[in-house]
């Protein structure tokens, strides 16, 4: 096993130690990766308070792009040297939902060796969702990776790995959102964006970003959104109403507040539908009034990263970026180095930043 930095949790709520830690080499139909950067996901920081709890230690990080460094046997499709994303969708291909098409939903259990890291001195270390990607290295199924051209910033490929795809995925796989539909996006942080971004390529007549930040929503314009409203005002869905003419056809709530939750089905119409990105804390609970979305035909619908394929939606999204239709450097609010991380963190805590982006 070799020897490679990362950022591990060993306490919930405490800040991440850089220490050394072991990673075995790729077994069979695994793949090494040498880590070229790591967005910080909100996910990440859930995850290292306790919120979903899980094992500790634990390394975390999912949203990763880096180079090929080794292979494991049966992997023919990639080579040493090639730059991939890494993601945390493992897909076996042979469970009802990957059988189905929707690998983001694969039902097979984890590895039984308990995963690829462990401590300096050989106890466990979790794999934090399945990736573990705040370190120098990591070791991933094939199924996790996706080629990336070369000549993208990894900054900016690293994005396309959960807060792009997640936000984009969301608008175009799961709501099926058309031209002419009015899309509502509750918070415009890195995942509304891209959801805002997602809306706008679809040709979405009327997108209203909704915020806490005046500042957020300033952004939000740059993006796609047409119309911007304040969460603070007292009854922010007639704003929004107001604004695109109607109520929204598709409302996305890309926020784990469970407040955002109580009050995102008051902005649809009639048959409209309510698509589920923010992950709450275990245990929140929000509220709603049944006989309304019964009377009115409406729904809600979770969506676990955008509902992504990975070999049909990197390569359009890749594109996109290329025509400068799909922004993605203008996502990123910082660079950091891994040494730095609890800073990073803290920062992406505030609210303040799009993405920040670790550089190991």
């Amino acid at each position: 096993m070799q020897r490679i930095r990362a950022a591990v949790c060993h306490e919930f709520g405490k800040p991440l130690q850089i220490e050394e830690v072991l990673l075995r080499a790729p077994g069979p139909g695994e793949i090494e990766v040498a880590i070229q950067a790591c967005a910080i996901c909100h996910s990440d920081i859930s995850y290292a308070e306790g919120a979903w709890g899980g094992p500790l230690p634990a390394v975390y990080g999912h949203e990763a792009v880096g180079r090929v460094s080794a292979l494991g046997p049966g992997i023919d499709d990639i080579a040493p040297g090639d730059t991939v994303l890494v993601t945390l969708l493992r897909a076996c291909g042979g469970c009802p939902s990957c059988t189905a098409g929707a690998p983001a939903y694969c039902q097979a259990p984890p590895p039984p060796d308990g995963g690829p890291l462990r401590t300096a001195d050989g106890g466990p270390l979790e794999q934090g969702l399945l990736t573990g990607a705040f370190a120098e290295k990591v070791v991933v199924a094939r199924s996790q990776v996706a080629p990336v051209p070369d000549d993208m910033p990894p900054e900016a490929a690293c994005l396309l790995s959960c807060g792009v795809a997640t936000g984009m995925g969301a608008v175009i796989n799961t709501a099926g959102v058309r031209p002419g539909q009015v899309v509502v996006v509750i918070g415009a942080g890195g995942v509304g964006l891209n959801a805002i971004q997602g809306a706008r390529i679809a040709g979405a007549a009327r997108i209203v970003a909704v915020d806490l930040s005046r500042e957020k929503l300033a952004a939000a314009r740059d993006f796609g959104a047409t119309d911007g409203v304040l969460a603070t005002e007292p009854k922010p869905w007639k704003a929004a109403r107001e604004a695109a003419g109607r109520g929204a056809d598709a409302v996305f709530v890309s926020v784990g507040a469970v407040a955002a939750y109580d009050t995102a089905p008051r902005y649809l119409a009639p048959r409209g539908r309510l698509f589920m990105l923010g992950m709450p804390h275990s245990g929140a609970c929000a509220t709603y009034e049944p006989v309304i979305l019964a009377a009115l035909g409406q729904g809600m619908i979770g969506t676990r990263m955008g509902d992504v394929v990975l070999a049909r939606d990197i390569p359009w999204m890749v594109d996109l970026w290329r025509q400068g239709r799909l922004k993605l450097e203008e996502l990123v609010s910082e660079r950091w180095s891994l040494e730095r991380i609890n800073d990073a963190i803290a920062d992406t805590r505030s609210g303040a930043a799009r993405r920040n982006v670790i550089l190991p």
